[in-house]
């Protein structure tokens, strides 16, 4: 039964991560990732360069970015995300940082918080693919309507093996998050991630 769950799961991990849904939203919501003295980190940037064609499409009028800071950090990696939008021309007034959380759930939960009292209620969740399920199952128990368009680019895509670790990770993590509710995120096979 076991090899069963934990097959299927990482089967809907990898399903779901190659799904590219576009369909209009509320709002883009960037989860976030490393980011150096307000420079987004390789795995952020990507994300970001997605979050942009969505906005750039009309996917969403609004690119919500999240993300908190790490001890000793200057800048959330909200703030980097939103500076990096801006400085490629999104409108500032069209991006929204929401500076709380360290790991999955905590962001999610935070811009859950900030989606909803905006009386928005549906979200393009924009990750690296094999964080895709685990962040959309968060974002519908948060209370958002969400759905995937993951990045295809950076360093988690790169190689068949580096996926297919982060596919067994992101397995780990997602049955974590299932039985507990508690964050799973200090799994971490990057620190470009964290």
């Amino acid at each position: 039964m076991g090899v069963l769950v934990v097959g299927g799961t990482a089967f809907r991990v990898w399903q779901v991560g190659r799904v590219d849904d576009r369909d209009r939203a509320d709002v883009v919501v960037v989860l976030g990732a490393a980011q150096y003295a307000g420079k987004p980190s390789k795995v952020l940037e990507a994300r970001l360069r997605k979050a942009k064609a969505l906005y750039d499409e009309g996917v969403a009028e609004y690119v919500v970015t999240g993300g908190g800071r790490r001890t000793g950090d200057r800048f959330t990696e909200a703030e980097a995300g939103r500076n990096w939008l801006v400085d490629r021309g999104v409108p500032k007034d069209k991006v929204i940082g929401v500076g709380e959380g360290n790991d999955t759930l905590g962001t999610m939960r935070a811009v859950a918080t900030e989606v909803r009292q905006r009386g928005w209620d549906s979200a393009v969740i924009v990750s690296d693919p094999w964080h895709s399920l685990r962040a959309r199952t968060m974002a519908h128990d948060a209370g958002i309507d969400a759905w995937t368009s993951p990045t295809h680019s950076g360093p988690i895509v790169q190689t068949r093996e580096t996926q297919a670790r982060y596919i067994l990770r992101e397995t780990a993590a997602l049955l974590y998050y299932r039985a507990t509710k508690a964050p799973a995120d200090g799994i971490v096979l990057d620190s470009e991630v964290g």
